[in-house]
């Protein structure tokens, strides 16, 4: 496992050990997590945006405009 030191301000900090005192959890663990969930995000993006590359913009579209017409008539 590697150890990495980042520098933020000291109010941000503050903000973060407050968020995992809250959550019942280290600082360390903390960022862990949401490190995990950043390269996650980041992960499906990318694998979005090959997928989409290789794609039918017309059925995509139509796709998009079934889940609008799905949610916005919640």
């Amino acid at each position: 496992m590697a150890t990495l030191t980042v520098r933020i301000p000291d109010d941000k900090h503050s903000r973060l050990k407050a968020l995992a005192k809250h959550r019942h959890i280290s600082v360390n663990k903390l960022i862990e997590e949401l490190s995990t969930q950043a390269l996650a995000e980041f992960d499906s993006e990318v694998r979005f945006r090959a997928l989409a590359s290789n794609g039918d913009i017309k059925k995509g579209l139509k796709l998009l405009d079934k889940l609008d017409s799905h949610f916005t008539s919640r």
